[in-house]
């Protein structure tokens, strides 16, 4: 992703909690000493409306309106007042639209987690992460993490941790959101959109945000429990390489990445795959999301969702990933090929495509039961 102008990190939720970064998160980054949650959203840029007005260039005259308000920095306001430069206007909204600060989601958050445990630990003392600050802070996004809250696999010592990802901005562009998250501890890979996004608009009453949040807590406690049972399924299910047309980085671009991610996933698989040439669904996956981590070229956002829904769904829904494979790898053939023997080579790379689909369509069954699932508990949880 491309780096922030302002990044953070916390850990604890105040001064009274005596809680570190945990050791695979400062050993895996160059992270500055931490503040504590509460800190670090109260040293957030905050917004407030200010009236706005136009200019007549027949009259000279400026006309207030009341259709559309300004969305300003208070504290840079007083430092624009004396003489200093500085620029405190992040937006010029329409007038229904509400401003929803970072206290005002973030602080109700504070009373959930003094309330909620973890094997009787309140999650006060567990939770650590990171602020990311765009765009003169008028952009944010960060990731909460719960040191305690883990999937364990069987065959490692190092945990996935659980957490969530959530964000905001000042200009119009992404409402209050979170969505679960977790971070692979053995290589720093962050699986994101592990739960459907929560959005809360800029319109109208906010409503309830402590509520929002125990809703959201809820659902990751669900997804935790689940996860370790589709990663498990995932390690089983594996794609033989030596029986299709292409190779793996060709896997990841007919996926529908590009092809620097697509070079960097299929580096990584590879390099990671107790058998090279037949490479599990976890690994696949795993691939994906170290390449969205660390060589991502956008910005946080819809640029970056739809390649996390492709990375997921090698975990989640393997049996559209392989479809989308052999629409895309048929298009191309279709596109490319000139000729008898080009095509008598298309139809036996599609032939092979669909025979390792056929392979797995049994447990990619059970993959889908289990996520139809986990998706009635969460929706049960939000309502």
């Amino acid at each position: 992703m491309k780096d922030p102008q302002t990044a953070s990190t916390f850990a604890g939720l105040d001064g009274r909690t005596d809680t570190d970064l945990p050791a695979w998160y400062t050993d895996l980054n160059d992270v500055p000493d931490p503040t504590s949650f509460s800190e670090a959203i109260r040293s957030l840029p905050r917004a407030t409306s200010t009236e706005v007005a136009y200019k007549n260039p027949y009259t000279d005259e400026w006309i207030e309106t009341e259709r559309f308000n300004a969305l300003v920095e208070p504290n840079r306001l007083i430092t624009q007042a004396g003489d200093q430069d500085e620029e405190p206007l992040f937006h010029v909204p329409t007038s229904n639209y509400a401003v929803i600060n970072p206290t005002d989601v973030y602080a109700p958050l504070e009373d959930v987690l003094c309330e909620e445990t973890v094997d009787d630990t309140p999650l006060a003392e567990l939770v650590f992460g990171e602020v990311r600050q765009y765009r003169g802070g008028g952009e944010v996004h960060m990731d909460i993490m719960f040191d305690g809250l883990d999937v364990t696999l069987p065959d490692r010592r190092e945990p996935i941790t659980m957490g969530v990802t959530t964000g905001y901005d000042f200009f119009g562009n992404n409402a209050v959101y979170v969505e679960g998250f977790a971070r692979d501890t053995a290589c720093a890979n962050s699986i994101r959109s592990l739960t459907d996004r929560q959005v809360v608009k800029h319109v109208g009453d906010v409503g309830d945000f402590e509520q929002w949040w125990r809703d959201v807590l809820g659902q990751l406690e669900l997804v935790a429990n689940d996860l370790h049972g589709f990663i498990a399924d995932a390690q089983d299910l594996s794609v033989d390489l030596t029986e299709m047309p292409f190779d793996l980085p060709e896997f990841y671009d007919l996926l529908g990445f590009p092809e620097y991610l697509a070079e960097r996933a299929a580096e990584d698989a590879r390099a990671n795959a107790a058998d090279p040439f037949d490479i599990d669904m976890w690994t696949l996956h795993s691939g994906a999301t170290h390449a969205l981590t660390h060589f991502f070229r956008g910005k946080e956002g819809s640029s970056l969702q739809q390649y996390v829904r492709l990375a997921n769904d090698l975990l989640f829904n393997l049996e559209t990933s392989l479809q989308r494979v052999e629409t895309s790898y048929e298009q191309r053939v279709e596109a490319e090929s000139e000729g008898d023997q080009q095509h008598l080579a298309a139809a036996s790379g599609l032939a092979q495509i669909e025979r390792v689909s056929e392979e797995v369509h049994d447990l990619a069954d059970q993959f889908e039961q289990r996520e139809a699932q986990l998706r009635e508990r969460l929706d049960a949880v939000a309502e």
